[in-house]
């Protein structure tokens, strides 16, 4: 499916020029936007992030989660390399279940000790129902078939091909364990079948520490 509402204009940042594509997902509704830095057009294995709304963490720096650490970090990587898109997916906050229920899932991991997936369940509510058609949409608008996608989660790897976009690697985007974040990183690393390597099993202790 192609997308029809697509605005697109310079976007100059403290890291350099990206030219900034807004556009309306014809199936989710949503505003997105995708980041483009360098020239990306007819190259293979382009350096990609679909980088998941996250409000708290993204915006305010919450360390809670490692978000926005690997917004920032997936940005300078995309620099460093040249070229590359971060796609920014709204409607993903809390791993689709919306702002409002993201907190309420706060309360419960703060009172109740419940991490990140039974603090969803517990609400009735799914653990991830997000949606990576509109990345793939808006990459195959920009004319690129084959990435290397910056994420720890193989999940995401199989969600994009699904969608016919080829992913030729998936490059790790690790951000530093701490006493905040250890418990979601944990949680994720565990139970949702994340690659964190850097809270591996006898290093937990020396990341809280």
């Amino acid at each position: 499916m192609k997308l029809t509402e697509v605005a697109e204009s310079g976007l100059t940042t403290r890291r350099g020029t990206f030219r900034a594509i807004a556009f309306r997902d014809p199936v989710d509704g949503h505003e997105h936007m995708a980041l483009v830095y360098g020239e990306t057009a007819a190259r293979e294995h382009v350096l990609v992030r679909m980088h998941s709304e996250c409000m708290t963490g993204d915006i305010f720096g919450a360390l809670r989660c490692e978000c926005g650490e690997q917004l920032n970090t997936a940005l300078d990587m995309i620099v460093r390399e040249g070229a590359g898109v971060l796609v920014y997916l709204r409607g993903h906050e809390g791993r689709g279940i919306g702002l409002v229920a993201k907190a309420r899932t706060h309360i419960l991991q703060d009172e109740q000790g419940l991490d990140t997936i039974d603090s969803a369940t517990a609400l009735g509510l799914p653990v991830d129902v997000r949606d990576y058609g509109p990345a793939a949409r808006v990459l195959g608008h920009l004319g690129i078939r084959s990435v290397r996608l910056m994420s720890n989660n193989p999940e995401k790897v199989s969600a994009l091909e699904s969608y016919g976009i080829t992913v030729a690697a998936r490059v790790p985007v690790l951000a530093p364990a701490h006493a905040d974040n250890i418990a979601y990183l944990t949680a994720k690393r565990d139970r949702l079948g994340h690659d964190l390597p850097q809270i591996a099993r006898d290093n937990v202790g020396d990341a809280c520490g």
